[in-house]
């Protein structure tokens, strides 16, 4: 299937009846398309390759909380009632571990042999507002420059997205107030909304040629204004949800002048610098590159998953540039927010809460940002 731009919606929203989903999940399979979604798993609701309706999580959401994550039992059978997953679909795209080279020993010679291993083709099913900016936002880093990974663009090539609006964002979520949810407006293939009052249905909305195809494959029927009036109380009633925010306003330049706010050593009192925020974060890139050899002559060449938050990760000849966590919790955060800017056009981070979520020590960054914006007495009295 040729890739078709997905610049928003292309018709009038139609509505899906919900075990019809099971074979619009048929379809995708049948046109050769390996199926991610959610499903529960370890006490978690994870993304992996799913082959029917039953596998979603229907009935389950998760509770959130800095350093906290539970899975609830919900009164309903909501098929995508919950708000995000603790790994984000970056990790298929940009797996963590990848072979970039080998070399074989061929008698008294030796040969070099790039990875040409086929790309499989996705089809991403549940992908939120917040999880499509940072799909985009990968692309800018791997495949919107001069320097292409190969990799990358061809998994990213045949991907088809289906999008589901979020209507349950956890208490660490704040992409409202980054504009990157809760509601998806492009860079999907269909876009599903889920509703439950009543009948158990979904919004549809195409985003491409591809997905409306795959549409009229479907049986559907053309949407009344009180399923539009559902959606769209829905989402109001999710955006208004949200506990948190963060204030983007002068950020770059707030950052670029705390270098040395007192905030970043309080801060290194309670980070770990376990890397737990870089693995989760959905744009996280930073990758190190290792080289194997064994006793017959074969070497290999990995690229793997790496994080500021290591103090190798900054190792030049004499030794580390970051040293201290403060140090490298400062490049972290401002690299996010600041020099992403400079780099990318844009921020480096959707408002998801993965990092808030899945820090053991519990640190946030959105009340990090508040206390940066506080004169630096304010921040010192007020600091823990």
């Amino acid at each position: 299937m040729a890739k078709q731009s997905r610049s928003g919606n292309r018709s009038h929203p139609v509505v899906l009846r919900r075990d019809d989903l099971d074979r619009l999940i048929g379809l995708l399979l049948q046109r050769g398309f390996a199926v991610i979604g959610p499903t529960v798993r370890d006490g978690a609701i994870v993304y992996d390759r799913i082959d029917a309706l039953a596998e979603l999580p229907a009935g389950w959401t998760d509770s959130q909380g800095p350093g906290n994550y539970r899975l609830e039992r919900r009164e309903d059978k909501a098929l995508f009632g919950y708000a995000s997953s603790p790994a984000s679909w970056k990790r298929f795209l940009n797996p963590p571990t990848q072979r970039l080279l080998q070399i074989e020993r061929r008698g008294d010679t030796y040969e070099l042999q790039a990875d040409t291993e086929a790309a499989p083709r996705y089809a991403f099913l549940g992908v939120r507002a917040c999880d499509l900016t940072a799909i985009a936002l990968q692309d800018r880093v791997f495949i919107g420059g001069p320097y292409r990974d190969p990799g990358y663009q061809k998994r990213r090539a045949s991907l088809f997205v289906v999008a589901v609006n979020c209507g349950a964002p956890a208490a660490t979520c704040f992409c409202a107030s980054m504009g990157t949810g809760p509601a998806a407006t492009s860079g999907f293939d269909l876009l599903l909304t889920e509703l439950i009052d009543g009948e158990h249905r979904f919004l549809v909305q195409t985003g491409s040629d591809a997905g409306a195809e795959l549409l009229d494959q479907l049986p559907h029927r053309p949407a009344e204004p009180a399923d539009l009036a559902s959606a769209d109380a829905l989402l109001a009633h999710a955006a208004a949800a949200m506990q948190r925010s963060l204030q983007g306003d002068g950020i770059k330049d707030l950052l670029y002048a705390r270098a040395e706010h007192p905030r970043w050593q309080q801060v290194a009192t309670r980070c770990l610098a376990c890397t737990n925020c870089t693995m989760v974060c959905p744009t996280c890139f930073c990758t190190s590159v290792e080289d194997t050899s064994d006793l017959h002559g074969a070497a290999q060449r990995w690229r793997k998953w790496d994080s500021c938050f290591t103090e190798s990760f900054s190792y030049i000849h004499g030794g580390s540039v970051r040293t201290s966590i403060a140090a490298r919790y400062r490049q972290w955060l401002t690299h996010k927010l600041a020099s992403w800017w400079d780099q990318f056009g844009s921020s480096g981070c959707v408002g998801c809460g993965r990092c808030i979520t899945w820090c053991p020590a519990g640190i946030d960054l959105t009340e990090e940002v508040r206390a940066l914006r506080e004169p630096e007495v304010e921040a010192d009295r007020h600091g823990h």
